[in-house]
């Protein structure tokens, strides 16, 4: 089965000028009394989340496993007047950003739940090895301990449109005896109330409880670490939003 990160044409369908906006006033409550002025995100994808930072003055670069995903997000960037370092390079990696530190080392899109629980703390170990003293370790994503309580099965997205395209998407949610889990994306694309195109598309997910994640942190050695919705705006408990952001100063 494809993944959505081959096809970053129908994966950017939903992202509008509103939600670059949503997002942009996110950073801005996120980072609100903190100096950050250099991050990186490790997971950048085609740059949804972390391109309106370059509207705060922040200075971005990325990384990110798919190449189709880099290239999306380096048109994207060109068409804003936004300079931006982009690598590819699994998370878990990131050697090529050996000797480079920045003021804040992100992960977005819920990227970590990618691998495996067991990969997350040397991941973390990685990206913290790149933060400056003082700087800030950052990331958002779902909740899945929200998710493994209520175990839905399907989750539905509002109708959004391309033009006079209606797309619609459904994902259904397979949970696995692994304790891991299958997205399956199910995309449909109307016109004159007929369906004339169908896409699907499936990734694997390894849910990850958020206090996992906090201790891990802590482990490091990150204090004071603010915990919010995703995107702020919301205005939910971290604990009862369907997603959730991180952002924790290193000592």
């Amino acid at each position: 089965m494809n993944s959505i990160y081959d096809r970053a044409d129908i994966y950017d369908l939903i992202e509008t000028e509103q939600r670059a906006e949503i997002y942009k006033k996110h950073w801005e409550q996120v980072f609100q009394g903190t100096d950050i002025h250099t991050l990186l995100d490790v997971s950048v994808g085609s740059g949804n989340v972390t391109l309106p930072l370059a509207a705060l003055g922040i200075e971005i670069s990325g990384s990110d496993l798919s190449d189709t995903m880099l290239a999306r997000c380096r048109e994207k960037a060109a068409r804003r007047g936004v300079k931006m370092d982009l690598r590819q390079s699994d998370f878990r990696d990131l050697h090529c950003w050996d000797g480079i530190c920045f003021d804040c080392v992100a992960s977005t899109g819920n990227a970590l739940p990618y691998v495996p629980n067991s990969d997350l703390p040397s991941a973390l170990a990685r990206m913290d090895s790149l933060v400056k003293p003082g700087g800030y370790l950052y990331f958002d994503s779902r909740n899945w301990d929200q998710i493994l309580r209520e175990r839905k099965r399907f989750y539905l997205y509002n109708p959004f449109f391309d033009g006079e395209t209606r797309v619609n998407l459904v994902q259904v949610w397979d949970y696995l005896p692994d304790n891991s889990m299958i997205f399956n994306l199910l995309y449909t694309f109307e016109k004159d109330n007929r369906i004339f195109q169908q896409e699907q598309f499936e990734e694997h997910y390894y849910p990850v409880s958020r206090q996992f994640l906090l201790d891990q942190l802590r482990a490091l050695g990150y204090g004071e670490i603010r915990q919010s919705c995703f995107p702020t705006i919301l205005g939910q408990e971290p604990e009862n939003a369907e997603w959730y952001c991180v952002l924790a100063q290193k000592r």
